[in-house]
């Protein structure tokens, strides 16, 4: 249909229109109506404009999915536009090309060895204590940095669960 428009000189060269309908197989009868609806605008401009808005926001917002951006459009709640559906905001994203950066699924530290000795729980999965520094507990946190990776520890009192000590590093 866009063919025969540029071809057409947007309808005005009627002689032309029968030949181009009758060569391409297209009905005169659905052209005409698609030249009234070429120069309307896009019903969902302004929904397009506010996805990428949220999307220029900040350089992680690559990962926004339909779901991350379906939420971030009701929080937002930009002025005059009316929020969709959550497929809906998945059609304009991917008519605007907003494509979605799966994160990677995390390697782990370390691999578990099967042979090895499990240690005692000695907690007993009760985290509560009744003094300060009667418990504490420890965990080590892999994160993905623009440089490479990033390992963070911290020390937790399971009294009031006060930061005891904290590490981060390049390495385990």
């Amino acid at each position: 249909m866009r063919f025969l428009a540029q071809k057409t000189d947007g309808g005005k060269n009627k002689g032309k229109i029968s030949l181009y309908c009758r060569v391409l197989e297209v009905s005169r009868q659905r052209f005409y109506p698609y030249l009234s609806q070429q120069n309307r605008p896009w019903k969902y401009q302004g929904l397009a404009d506010a996805m990428r808005e949220i999307h220029d926001e900040d350089v992680c917002n690559d990962t926004y999915g339909r779901k991350r951006m379906y939420h971030a459009l009701l929080l937002k709640q930009p002025e005059g536009v009316a929020i969709p559906s959550e497929r809906t905001v998945y059609r304009v994203m991917k008519e605007i090309s907003l494509v979605h950066h799966p994160k990677r699924k995390p390697n782990g530290i370390t691999k578990a060895d099967r042979e090895a000795r499990k240690s005692d729980d000695l907690l007993k999965r009760d985290f509560s204590a009744d003094k300060p520094l009667e418990k504490c507990v420890t965990d080590i946190t892999e994160l993905k940095a623009k440089d490479g990776k990033l390992y963070v520890s911290a020390i937790f009192d399971c009294f009031d669960l006060t930061v005891l000590g904290l590490v981060m590093d390049d390495n385990m």
